[in-house]
């Protein structure tokens, strides 16, 4: 353990360093020495393995100047203070003010090697908890990043998980605002690809004769107005991740040169002839199909082809109402953090609106929802939406429509093996056994022709 962590000792005496180094040293600690403070400070960060052993008075930057910058990167960076002037009043404000101990020279030997086992040892515990925590946000992450209780997420999750390692090609079907972006930084997020950039880019939200001076850089002079080298959007995210949104509505000519990339993993900016070697991995997306306008010679078949390695589709939000209020919470949240207002609560009334509602833009009209709801202006508007006639329900029937909405898709997705559907609703066989008996539903109506040739 003492191989790992640092003593870092700051004084502005030589002799004392000298003497303790060799003493520590001795003892097994690894060993770094400063003359002042601001030095030292400047080789930390908030995760440095180490405990600080300095003086208090020392020129330009003193011992408690140095606790308050400790403090400010690393609260639980320990920092033993010492000194010979026998100040009791500035050892309680040190220990008041964080510091870990305040030791009187001249030192004792066996106190400082215990503190500094002590300090060690807790530092050495804090860093491992701290790898422990972000290695299981790694591992679950993934439901705190694509939110949502449906099948339809789950399958999304568990085809992130599988793609991201892989770092294929894939494109990401949806209707405008269902999250396609969300899905495409995941999938860059939880690859290997993550220390590098994820660049995205809107190809239909740029000019045709802009595009492809967007994607792949030009040279200085290659056309009018070229005054300077422009690095473009692939080779921008060269070890990383490149998004490519609204991909249908990439010209032709410029499909032909992506394909070309695709192929060879080079690029070529605009009047330049010198290959560009790039790794990266490309997401594109799309509200459209792009089979279907390959088939029509609206889109590049071979592109297609190309950067079909794998796909994901995200169902409209009307079609998997189970995650509206997981959604909703979320962004409630966040607005009422963005806002510094507290989340209403959400009457009866408003969560029949959110459950009914079809939302047709999808997850980027349910946030502005949210929004709206927790800077209160929800509720006034409730009255001027229109209610379908087969919504005049009571509240527990609607409530009842919802439940068997949900039970149905879970068995749909599970042609109507009940241990399946159970595990993919998070519930007991019991439990969904029950609902089903509840709303009269039978598995057998759920099973493929498949299933039933197989049984």
């Amino acid at each position: 353990m003492l191989n790992t962590i640092k003593i870092i000792i700051i004084d502005d005496d030589q002799t004392i360093i000298e003497a303790l180094t060799e003493m520590l040293e001795l003892e097994g600690f690894q060993i770094e020495s400063h003359f002042r403070a601001d030095k030292a400070i400047a080789m930390l960060d908030k995760n440095s393995p180490a405990v600080i052993l300095s003086d208090v008075r020392m020129p330009k930057m003193d011992g408690m100047d140095l606790l308050t910058h400790i403090q400010k990167l690393d609260n639980e960076l320990p920092v033993l203070l010492m000194s010979g002037h026998g100040d009791i009043p500035m050892a309680i404000e040190a220990m008041k003010e964080g510091a870990y101990d305040f030791l009187e020279k001249p030192l004792k030997p066996a106190q400082l090697i215990n503190q500094l086992q002590r300090a060690a040892e807790k530092r050495q515990l804090i860093l491992e908890n701290r790898k422990l925590k972000q290695n299981l946000a790694q591992q679950t992450g993934l439901e705190t990043f694509i939110i949502g209780e449906s099948a339809a997420i789950k399958n999304i999750r568990q085809h992130i998980s599988s793609l991201a390692q892989a770092n294929v090609d894939t494109i990401i079907y949806g209707e405008t605002g269902s999250g396609k972006d969300v899905v495409a930084r995941a999938l860059h997020q939880f690859s290997l690809r993550n220390k590098g950039r994820f660049i995205a880019i809107n190809c239909g939200g740029i000019s045709e004769s802009l595009i492809e001076s967007e994607l792949f850089g030009h040279e200085a002079g290659s056309f009018t107005g070229a005054n300077k080298r422009h690095i473009g959007k692939i080779e921008a995210a060269n070890g990383g991740t490149l998004f490519l949104d609204e991909i249908e509505t990439m010209p032709l000519p410029v499909q032909i040169k992506l394909l070309r990339v695709l192929q060879e993993r080079a690029i070529e900016r605009v009047g330049s002839t010198i290959p560009i070697p790039v790794e990266l991995t490309v997401i594109a997306a799309s509200k459209d199909n792009l089979a279907q306008l390959g088939d029509e010679g609206k889109f590049r078949k071979d592109l297609f082809y190309r950067l079909n390695v794998a796909s994901l589709t995200i169902p409209p939000l009307r079609d998997r109402p189970e995650d509206i209020l997981p959604l909703f919470h979320h962004y409630a949240q966040k607005a009422a953090e963005h806002f510094s207002r507290e989340i209403p609560s959400i009457t009866p009334t408003y969560l029949d609106y959110l459950i009914q509602h079809q939302w047709p833009g999808n997850v980027r009209e349910l946030k502005n929802s949210a929004d709206r709801f927790v800077l209160g202006i929800s509720e006034n508007s409730l009255a001027s939406i229109k209610r379908e006639e087969d919504l005049n329900g009571s509240y527990e029937e609607r409530m009842d429509q919802f439940e068997r909405h949900i039970i149905e898709e879970g068995l749909r997705a599970t042609n109507g093996l009940l241990n399946e559907a159970a595990e993919l609703l998070d519930m007991s066989r019991k439990t969904l056994y029950r609902k089903m008996k509840k709303h009269q539903l039978d598995k057998q109506q759920f099973k493929s022709l498949e299933e039933e040739g197989q049984e």
